[in-house]
């Protein structure tokens, strides 16, 4: 899908993309956009994703460090019987 769109740009910023593109990184200033409208798809799909896990474990319970060592020291031993050490 092809969308004409108009962009405002500082200059540093077309500067910077054009200078992406001169260097070789990019073949065009739409390969730019392109790269960085991806990428802050996926820093919000990684942010939206890390939200969830902090709100999941907010409202399950939380253990006290004494447990976490405790359920680890288990998991390590129930390994080690698993492997015959």
């Amino acid at each position: 899908m092809s969308v004409k769109a108009s962009i405002s740009l500082t200059e540093a910023q077309e500067a910077y993309a054009r200078s992406l593109v001169a260097e070789g990184r990019y073949a065009s200033l739409s390969a730019v956009f392109q790269q960085g409208l991806e990428l802050l798809r996926n820093q919000s799909e990684t942010s939206d994703a890390l939200r969830a896990l902090l709100a999941e474990r907010q409202a399950g319970g939380f253990v006290t460090p004494q447990e976490g060592r405790a359920g680890t020291q288990e998991m390590i031993a129930r390994k080690r019987a698993e492997r015959g050490l």
